[in-house]
């Protein structure tokens, strides 16, 4: 047994503990994630597919990004209503395929999907001091009123929060709205009243208001004419931008906001802040630093370029870039009654399966067979693990596909372990004939696995370019996290595991391998 051989048998100890401390149990929460997520077919919901209405005039690119833009629109709606995995992609040139697990009002559903979304740039209230308005302001007061008088718009108050991956994030905690007859109160941000008692956690939240020039017409997204992500190199360290442009009137009413921003505090403060929320969700809050600025101007803050393009498309993206035609082409309100038993006679199936699979290798193959079996029980708990972190949506289908591939992942094994066995009838070596097998069956372990991993890759593109199906995606996604799996677990663990076994005392035994070794 090799110092080398030691040290990787301790990371597999390492990575099993952990990948199984991630899943089990399947529904807990780790790592931020709150447990297996499951599809359309399992938990119910609501499949529904749009066909957009391209005017005549619309050329391919314009087209494809007009596309592009409606479906980012509608991803930034429905996640506010904290769908599990919703899946929202293109169906060819001109369709949209939107399926919500757990979402159980079609006509909710549609309504989400077919408004008009309303993007628009808000100031911070201030007081008669110029002081920036907080929540705790507004909590203080017996009866609630309106601090600028004035504006007797909403007031939307925003939390700032970073996720695991340290990426800013924005939530609408609640808007200060009035009733019809002029009574102020709080909702959330799907428009439920609250109390101020919940709210006392929050009062350093400030108070954003419409941002309107000195006619007091608000400035929104319909005053954009563009907006493109661009690095700006006129720094000492080159960092990425959002470009916006303004129409003519736009123009005129962004010089009105900016120069009163400009000129109401001085650099850094919040008062001097612009933000964007697209239907009262902010977006970004970006610093007047000059009066004027034209017909154009730079959103700044320390972007990835991935963010930069996030954002270039959200400001062009207030409405929908194309109108849906109305009633959806499909609707459907799918059922979950049956979705307790399919999963329950998927695990049957697969723990059968693995079972199986096991007693064959068992019976056939003796101690290697033994070692695959546990190398295949780590694989098992591996892939789980990644469904959950990934997070992968589990359909039926995904599902069958993570069930073939554990038929697959002895695959590898059974090719090593015939080369094992040939090696050892022309009387090699227990430890030489572990290498030579191994080594003889990687290039057919390696043709074998990648024809199935270029397969998987093309049914992941036509699913997700040319057919929409979320089925097909499910199958070949599962399927493939199952095939690179198996090739680690054979070639990594079932090495180290064989390796170790025939290093030691009992593993010698010529009768743990072949029942006719040495004879002639």
């Amino acid at each position: 047994m090799t110092r080398n051989n030691l040290i990787v048998l301790v990371i597999i100890l390492a990575i099993f503990g952990f990948t199984l401390w991630t899943i089990m149990p399947l529904d807990s929460n780790r790592l931020g994630r709150d447990g297996l997520k499951l599809g359309l077919d399992l938990v119910g919901g609501v499949h529904l597919v749009y066909q957009a209405d391209f005017t005549d005039n619309m050329t391919t690119d314009e087209r494809d990004a007009a596309m592009d833009r409606t479906v980012i629109t509608i991803k930034n709606r429905i996640d506010k209503y904290g769908v599990t995995e919703p899946i929202i992609q293109r169906m060819g040139e001109d369709r949209i395929l939107i399926q919500l697990p757990g979402f159980t009002d079609i006509n909710a559903a549609k309504q989400l999907v077919e408004q008009t979304g309303f993007l628009e740039f808000r100031e911070v209230e201030v007081n008669g001091s110029n002081k920036a308005v907080y929540l705790s302001d507004y909590l203080a007061q017996d009866n609630l009123s309106f601090i600028e008088a004035q504006e007797t718009g909403t007031r939307i108050f925003s939390q700032t929060t970073y996720n695991q991956n340290n990426e800013r994030e924005f939530r609408t905690v609640a808007i200060l709205t009035t009733d019809a007859d002029g009574t102020l109160y709080f909702t959330n941000a799907a428009g439920d009243r609250i109390e101020k008692d919940t709210l006392t956690d929050y009062g350093s939240l400030a108070a954003w208001i419409p941002a309107r020039g000195t006619d007091g017409q608000q400035l929104t997204g319909n005053f954009l004419s563009d907006a493109q992500p661009l690095q700006d190199t006129s720094g000492v360290v080159p960092q990425y931008v959002v470009s916006i442009k303004w129409n003519d009137e736009g123009t005129i009413i962004f010089d009105q906001v900016s120069t009163k921003l400009y000129n109401r505090a001085t650099s850094g403060s919040i008062e001097r802040d612009l933000g964007i929320f697209l239907d009262s969700t902010m977006l970004s809050f970006p610093q007047i630093n000059q009066a004027t600025y034209g017909s154009s101007a730079q959103i700044e803050g320390n972007f990835k370029p991935q963010e930069a393009e996030e954002l270039a498309n959200l400001l062009k993206s207030g409405s929908l870039p194309i109108p849906l035609e109305k009633p959806p082409l499909y609707q459907e309100t799918i059922s979950a009654t049956l979705g307790a038993n399919f999963i329950d006679m998927s695990w049957k199936a697969g723990l059968i399966g693995i079972a199986l699979v096991m007693i064959f290798m068992i019976a056939y193959y003796r101690a290697p067979g033994v070692v695959a079996s546990v190398a295949l029980v780590i694989y098992g708990v591996i892939v789980l693990a990644i469904f959950k972190l990934w997070p992968v949506t589990l359909s039926l289908a995904g599902l069958g596909g993570f069930i073939v591939s554990i038929g697959m992942a002895v695959d590898a094994n059974v090719l090593i372990f015939e080369r094992f066995k040939e090696e050892l009838r022309k009387g090699r070596t227990l430890g030489a004939a572990v290498e030579e097998g191994f080594n003889r069956a990687w290039s057919a372990i390696l043709d074998s696995n990648v024809t199935t991993i270029i397969a998987c890759v093309i049914l992941i593109w036509l699913a997700s370019s040319v057919i929409a199906s979320s089925q097909v995606m499910g199958f070949a996604v599962t399927l493939l996290i199952g095939v690179i799996m198996s090739m680690f677990t054979a070639i990594v663990i079932t090495r180290t595991l064989l390796r170790l076994f025939v290093a030691s005392g009992p593993g010698r035994n010529s009768r743990l391998y072949l029942s006719d070794w040495g004879k002639k």
